[in-house]
């Protein structure tokens, strides 16, 4: 079984960033022209050009396929955000099962080395960090499964979209948790419900009880 689980806001305050030529710190946001001036880091989209002419993107991509000691101290995916909820995951089902969905990168692997960003589908979120639905963006589609394996997704309804649309080819069952009173409606992709009155991040809520063997079973 593969689990998805949607990325989060609050970092591990030890997490590394990328950096320009110049060393200066680059924090990937959504809108870095709506950012607040700062003289601490420069501000960045994930899809712009860097300096040296590749894409963020894709010189993050290419630091993963040759970390060379791992310099700039970036952190696994499923370490670089602080709940514990996401270590729980990959102690139950390894890093190979475990993959974040991530509103600046995309569907990544639990060992993908992420830097710090600042990048959100929710819309209380400043707008600068906020990115839109129809907003361009080259995610990363990293899930591989078996025709024979499910894949599962914990994570709040602003992140479903590009879940449904990550996935949309992944051969495997596809199960989406939520917790609205209606029902989402996605072809291919079967829906189950935990209930909670709690409103934000219900979704770590939904993932210990699945792991207590309290909520569905795929």
């Amino acid at each position: 079984m593969k689990i998805v689980i949607q990325c989060a806001a609050r970092k591990n305050p030890d997490a590394g960033m990328m950096k320009n030529k110049d060393g200066t710190p680059v924090l990937f946001v959504a809108r870095p022209d709506r950012a607040p001036p700062t003289t601490n880091h420069v501000y960045a989209h994930p899809d712009e050009r860097a300096e040296e002419g590749q894409s963020w993107r894709d010189q993050l991509l290419d630091y993963n396929a040759r970390p060379n000691g791992n310099p700039l101290g970036l952190f696994p995916a499923w370490r670089l955000y602080r709940h514990e909820v996401y270590g729980k995951l990959i102690e139950r089902y390894g890093l190979d099962n475990v993959f974040i969905l991530s509103a600046g990168w995309g569907l990544i692997r639990s060992d993908f080395l992420t830097p710090v960003y600042d990048i959100t589908f929710s819309g209380q979120a400043e707008e600068y960090k906020r990115r839109r639905p129809r907003d361009p963006y080259r995610d990363l589609t990293m899930l591989e499964a078996q025709a024979d394996e499910p894949v599962a997704f914990f994570g709040g309804k602003d992140y479903l979209p590009l879940y449904c649309r990550l996935t949309e080819t992944t051969p495997g069952r596809r199960i989406a948790v939520f917790n609205s009173k209606i029902e989402p409606q996605h072809a291919g992709i079967r829906f189950v419900r935990y209930h909670t009155s709690t409103r934000t991040n219900w979704h770590y809520e939904a993932v210990n009880a699945f792991l207590e063997g309290a909520f569905f079973s795929a």
